[in-house]
């Protein structure tokens, strides 16, 4: 069911899988029916899954059907392009639904969110109160759109520590505190793990915090061994 697509962007290559076909659509919706979204991305599947109902009805094939179809993919994601706004001036966009309900209930989820929307990463950044002019500082980073603000706040007490920070329509959750991390974020991984590719920048990141618990980041090797380690994560993986 689906199919995967290769794409090479700006010299990165990309895979996606795509399903086009409305029976097989229809197993997608019971999926998600079954496991529910709990960002707003659930209010674009609930719009999409009122599409898939019309096209089941037949209705795409008559222009008022489609004219449908068009109010609420206007809704959806980031609306409609400018040619599709070209060819229905008169569309009134339907009400895109509020999600309300977003705890956190299951901590798989926050396992699958994270390996598609997290980012482990290790800064170097020079420090003239450090005996090697260089300091070590791990981060763990989820970011979405503002309109998600609720759920990204119900992360800090799913994970009991991190920080929100908002930044136009952007807000992102950060974990700095090494014992933080140490303590609560590592062993929830661990317990839950990562898929993906994700999952070797985890692996990299309990290296370096094993190393920094083992004070080898104040020497010059650790901080070397450290260096590699950092280089060959996410964009630098190869």
């Amino acid at each position: 069911m689906g199919n995967l697509l290769e794409r090479n962007i700006n010299g990165q290559q990309s895979i996606k899988y795509r399903i086009q076909s409305v029976k097989d659509l229809k197993v997608t919706l019971d999926h998600f029916d079954k496991y529910r979204l709990i960002s707003q991305k659930r209010a674009d599947y609930e719009l999409f899954k009122q599409a898939i109902r019309l096209m089941e009805q037949k209705e795409h094939l008559t222009e008022a059907g489609l004219a449908k179809i068009v109010a609420l993919k206007a809704s959806m994601n980031t609306g409609l392009s400018e040619e599709l706004k070209l060819a229905f001036p008169k569309v009134i966009p339907v009400t895109r639904p509020l999600v309300e309900d977003q705890e956190i209930k299951d901590p798989n989820w926050l396992s699958g969110f994270t390996t598609g929307e997290g980012c482990y990463y290790i800064n170097l950044h020079k420090s003239a109160s450090h005996k090697l002019k260089e300091r070590v500082k791990l981060v763990f980073q989820l970011s979405q759109h503002v309109r998600d603000l609720a759920l990204m706040q119900s992360l800090v007490s799913t994970l009991d520590c991190g920080n929100i920070y908002v930044d136009n329509e952007l807000v992102n959750f950060k974990i700095t505190q090494f014992k933080d991390l140490t303590d609560k974020v590592l062993p929830f991984f661990q317990k839950y793990p990562l898929l993906g590719v994700k999952s070797k920048d985890f692996e990299d990141f309990c290296k370096v915090a094993e190393l920094m618990q083992n004070k080898a980041h104040l020497t010059v090797e650790g901080l070397d061994q450290i260096r590699i380690i950092k280089a060959g994560m996410n964009t630098g993986r190869i």
